[in-house]
């Protein structure tokens, strides 16, 4: 979880940096060159420190201003207030908001509307629209209505995770009948908001179009050996019940610093030294950012005890989620393959806190391949980067940029794509391509398709690691029992409001912004020297040697927190498949080598006689339609010879929708879908049966120049799909005449139509 404030904020010219030492011989001797240095360093370094204080100065402020407001928010873009959570039968401390466009940007209300649910993990509201280059500036810049559901500091007393899920459906609702004629909203939920969006989903499918889930994991104990440490933590704690000791000690409240802190103490070089020193080094240009980010990093936030208790044992000790053992109140079982609409899921090989085989790994849990999938009527889309942090993920302007404008540009071609398992690949566009047309910016995507065979190359545990989870999960029961049985009465009755608000002023990592404010008096000094500084401000020289060794000891200081960091994350997964992959401790718990310690839900009776009888159905379709049919048959026979399409061909074909088929997206995506299972079921009759769907001659001439145009977008066709362009011209092309009897009587030849 990196944040490296010195690759976005170089030193401008002549300011501290990087630099080689200067050569003796243009500078006279050595010894001189190092006594004019050293003066010049160490009043670089003065100025540094005292700027680099003050700039802490501000952060501590900064964090007592907005801990202080409970609604306060990072969020950049005005907005007014739809509906509050507040006002449900069930409260909770949620808001639907809608976004006000930015002067000059312009929505369509009858484009589908945008709905951006921001993380509730340990800090405030508002990272959804931290920047303008974000989920929410691409949405807007693409002309979409965007709402966010945003969330207060403090909950609702007696809250639980379920209110919170339930009561969004009437968030959905709402935002479906302010847009009745649009289609149905592209939901985006970042982090913990990930999967508590698709709960929503589940309970309400005919509310969602297309859910995108950033960095949001769902198969918890899911991994591979020698990365991903933060899934040992439950267990190297013993289970869940400090999570309910540290929740009665709050009288009910959990401090969501805890939280920030199992993020932070991932990356301890960055965390205790990294982060600041790049704002050190770089105290001139860095400051800024550096605040705007701190502000959101540091707007600590409180959870209900329940509400984390759940979470904990039911999802990240329990994984529940993607085996169908969590119910909603009203005893319906969440299940992601309820979900109609196509699910996203955004993933980075480079982050350690929801990584790919945790952010897709319920794909292998609920399909034994992609033929169920599309069985399943189900398209899952999934986008991987191999360079971002976690943060970065829903932070990053580059992946604003990037990914996030890719994602809203494509939303009605992935939304219209067929059912199955495709990959998202985004790649830079080619120097010769220019942009315009179907070319929307400096990115070019493409669909691969792909089976599950890629997705456990992604990393999957063994059944041998799967059951040490489950000697987990089921030690955490027992020791949760043990502690609401024989502490936690004493627990209760020694803990009080002041000595909870005490404790959490307390938090070391609250101290380290609080101390640093205005309530500390010393502080005021640095105000009154930054001020001085600011007048007398001497940065040194690139070159100056002093400053390469100052780079020198912190890269030392990083190196030595990083090994620091391998060796507890090696010791930690040490002890923990020592411990609870012992037969001798899962035998004590019950748990064999017999034992399915993690079984997964397969499609039920009634979910088997639905997806035959769906055959049957698509298989009377085989000859029924007419030129759209056709035209959509053709299009995908042909692109589906590479396994790949490519965004100029999807766009395209979304242009023929509305320039010859004249299909709304609603009927033009069951048209793609017909077409798809019909070349799934029976290829080469449905490409014979198109002679019978375009029976005249100029429709099928027409036919071919448009899959040809359509095909084409991306560039020449390749060898494969130049192959079923030929079998299409030789399925369309119209039969010889027969002779008749008197002209075979005669023995004289007929005309051959071509």
């Amino acid at each position: 979880m990196t944040i490296d404030f010195a690759a976005r904020h170089k030193p401008a010219p002549g300011r501290a940096g990087r630099g080689p030492a200067i050569a003796a011989g243009n500078a006279g001797p050595a010894a001189v060159q190092l006594a004019t240095a050293w003066p010049n360093y160490m009043i670089d370094a003065f100025q540094r420190s005292v700027l680099f204080l003050e700039l802490l100065r501000q952060r501590g402020n900064d964090e007592i201003a907005i801990t202080a407001r409970p609604v306060a928010t990072v969020l950049r873009f005005d907005h007014d207030l739809v509906m509050s959570g507040q006002a449900l039968p069930r409260p909770m401390n949620y808001s639907l908001l809608r976004i006000t466009p930015p002067p000059g940007v312009i929505t369509d209300l009858r484009k589908r509307p945008v709905v951006v649910v921001d993380p509730r993990a340990g800090q405030g509201p508002g990272i959804g629209g931290f920047k303008a280059e974000s989920e929410i500036g691409d949405a807007l810049d693409a002309g979409h209505p965007v709402y966010f559901i945003s969330f207060a500091a403090t909950p609702e007393p007696g809250q639980q995770f379920l209110d919170v899920v339930e009561g969004q459906v009437a968030f959905f609702e709402r935002v479906v009948a302010l847009h009745p004629g649009a289609p149905r909203p592209f939901a985006i939920g970042n982090c913990q908001a990930g999967y508590q969006t698709l709960m929503v989903a589940m309970l309400r499918p005919d509310l969602f179009g297309p859910c995108l889930v950033a960095g949001s994991p769902m198969s918890y104990w899911q991994g591979v050996h020698g990365k991903y440490p933060m899934r040992y933590a439950g267990g190297l704690l013993g289970g869940s019940w400090l999570t309910a000791m540290s929740s009665d000690l709050g009288r009910g409240r959990f401090d969501g610093t805890a939280l920030v802190m199992n993020f932070d103490s991932l990356n301890p070089a960055n965390w205790l030294w990294g982060k600041q020193y790049d704002v050190y080094t770089h105290i001139d240009t860095g400051g800024a950012r550096y605040l705007a980010f701190e502000k959101w990093w540091g707007d600590f936030i409180q959870l209900n005890g329940d509400e984390l208790q759940f979470l904990v044992d039911n999802l990240f000790i329990g994984d529940k989620l993607t085996r169908g053992q969590l119910a909603s109140s009203d005893g319906r079982i969440f299940d992601l393959r309820n979900i109609r609409s196509p699910i996203i899921a955004f993933a980075s090989t480079a982050d350690n806190i929801s990584p790919p085989p945790q952010s897709l790994g319920w794909i292998l849990d609920l399909y034994r391949n992609v033929d169920e999938i599309r069985a399943a009527d189900q398209t899952i889309v999934y986008c991987l980067d191999h360079k971002i942090g976690h943060l970065a993920i829903f932070v990053s302007t580059k992946v604003g940029a990037e990914q996030d404008e890719e994602f809203v540009q494509m939303i009605d071609v992935i939304d219209c794509l067929p059912p199955g398992l495709h990959e998202m690949i985004i790649s830079p566009r080619p120097a010769e391509t220019p942009r315009g047309g179907f070319v929307t910016g400096d990115w070019i995507a493409r669909f691969e398709t792909r089976s599950l065979d890629d997705i456990r190359a992604l990393g999957r545990n063994s059944p041998e690691d799967d059951r040490a989870f489950a000697a987990v999960a089921r030690l955490s029961a027992l020791n949760l029992a043990a502690y609401r049985r024989i502490l936690q009465p004493l627990v209760r009755a020694l803990a009080n409001q002041p000595m909870a608000d005490l404790t959490r002023a307390l938090n070391p990592l609250r101290l380290s912004y609080t101390i640093f404010a205005d309530r500390n008096p010393w502080m005021q000094v640095v105000r009154t020297m930054a001020a001085g500084v600011d007048a007398a401000r001497r940065p040194v020289a690139a070159d100056n040697p002093f400053l390469a060794l100052q780079t020198q000891v912190s890269d030392q200081i990083i190196a030595g927190l990083d090994a620091y960091r391998a060796a507890r994350d090696v010791m930690a997964e040490q002890v923990f498949f020592g411990v609870y992959g012992s037969p001798f401790v899962q035998a004590l718990l019950g748990i064999t080598d017999r034992t399915e310690a993690r079984p997964t839900p397969g499609p039920s009776p009634e979910q088997r006689a639905l997806q035959e009888v769906h055959a049957k159905v698509y298989a009377a379709k085989l000859k029924s339609g007419g030129f759209d049919e056709a035209l959509t048959r053709a299009v995908l026979y042909v692109l589906a010879a590479d396994h790949v399409l490519d965004q100029r061909c999807a766009l395209a074909l979304n242009a023929a929708r509305w320039t010859i088929m004249h299909l709304s997206l609603a009927a033009f995506k069951a048209v793609v879908r017909d077409q798809a299972f019909l070349l799934l079921l029976e290829r080469e009759q449905a490409i014979a049966a198109l002679a019978v769907l375009v029976p005249e001659a100029d429709a099928r001439t027409a036919l071919l120049s448009q899959v040809r145009a359509i095909v084409g977008a991306a560039g020449p066709p390749s060898s494969a799909e130049s192959d079923r362009l030929l079998r299409l011209k030789q399925a369309l092309a119209p039969p010889p005449r027969r002779p008749t009897a008197t002209a075979a009587a005669s023995g004289k030849p007929q005309a051959v139509s071509h």
